[in-house]
């Protein structure tokens, strides 16, 4: 249809070929590598120690993108979708409650032989008024999680942890048609940072949101606004907790991920889901013609959708707080927004926050 446009990548890049059982091997004999380093430097930040940023080398990411990180999400997805025994449940999900201190007290419902797999556990609602969403601030948490960055985008980059930035232009893409997002009709010898402000005196923030596996896994809309466009980007699933954020350059655009952008009161305004390692799944409720993780996208390519059409002018609108979509397991929001100068963050890096508390107001 109109509403549709792939883009898919060289064909050297899908049809090259790889010594799979040996890099498979080694790229996870190298991987328990890393996770054995991300806990030495936890125990350092722990005690108040700086630790310097040590970038991967390029032969240090290829080999962990060799790893067949995608097919084995995917195997984890099925798994978590074979229902247990009734007898088997309680066991297995009391070891994941403790394993990643999940707060059952705060589930819709408790009782543990109420979910028939992992899958249903991995998704389970709140209670109610167990996030109260924030009415005095304009922007809010959209999900559970760690505060790993947050500030004014400078220089066309975007630290995804304190001292380790990626392009702004390579996470969102090439600009979406000003048609369809209401851009600023800035010159092309503009940034692209430039370009996305539509607003004179404004701004551009980011901020990025790290949830752990026993976190709520659902996200939500972070203000009002209205999405006119999803970019659906079908690259790695290597995993993005903050050590490894912290060791690879860029990771945030290496991995698979879902960029829904828009706008709202004050201009340009996008939410980003980032997949992970075990999260080859990312749903958008309002969406379902996203299909993530699916063997018929390679890496590299792109695919666009916009909800913009001749029956829905304006796009999908959201309501702050609304259900958005959600993971499975744990994974990355990165929020970036235009604002005028005086938006402020109410924030700490490294903070635990929940959603619906304030991230930021005027």
């Amino acid at each position: 249809t109109d509403r549709k446009k792939f883009h898919t990548a060289p064909v050297g890049q899908v049809f090259r070929l790889r010594p799979f059982h040996v890099l498979v091997a080694t790229g996870g004999g190298y991987a328990g590598y890393r996770k054995y380093e991300d806990y030495k430097l936890e125990q350092l930040e722990k005690r108040g120690i700086e630790v310097p940023v040590k970038l991967a080398s390029e032969w240090e990411v290829a080999l962990y993108k060799s790893v067949p990180t995608r097919l084995l999400s995917r195997a984890w997805g099925r798994l978590n979708q074979v229902e247990l025994p009734t007898w088997l449940r309680k066991p297995v999900y009391s070891l994941y409650i403790w394993t990643f201190g999940v707060n059952m007290e705060e589930a819709a419902v408790e009782d543990l032989h109420h979910y028939r797999n992992l899958s249903e556990f991995f998704r389970r609602k709140l209670k109610p008024q167990a996030r109260p969403v924030c009415c005095l601030h304009s922007v809010i948490s959209p999900s559970d999680g760690k505060i790993l960055n947050f500030g004014q985008v400078k220089n066309c980059e975007v630290e995804q942890v304190k001292g380790v930035t990626y392009s702004l232009e390579s996470f969102l893409g090439p600009r979406v048609c000003p048609k369809e997002l209401h851009f600023s009709q800035a010159p092309p010898s503009n940034s692209f940072q430039q370009q996305l402000v539509t607003k004179e005196g404004n701004e551009l923030y980011h901020c990025v949101i790290y949830l752990a596996p026993g976190d709520y896994h659902c996200f939500h809309s972070p203000t009002d606004w209205t999405v006119s466009h999803r970019r659906h980007f079908p690259g790695s699933l290597m995993s993005v907790n903050p050590g490894v954020a912290r060791w690879i350059k860029e990771l945030f655009c290496h991995n698979e991920r879902v960029v829904l952008t828009g706008d709202w009161k004050h201009g340009f305004f996008s939410l980003t889901a980032v997949g992970a390692t075990n999260v080859g799944s990312i749903r958008i409720y309002f969406d379902q013609d996203l299909h993530t993780n699916s063997p018929r996208y390679s890496k590299g390519s792109y695919n666009d959708f916009s909800f913009i059409s001749n029956n829905n002018k304006e796009g999908i609108p959201m309501r702050k707080g609304e259900h958005l979509g959600e993971f499975n397991l744990g994974s990355t929001i990165v929020l970036i927004f235009e604002a005028p100068k005086d938006f402020k963050f109410h924030l700490k890096a490294g903070q635990k926050i929940r959603f619906g508390e304030a991230l930021g107001s005027l």
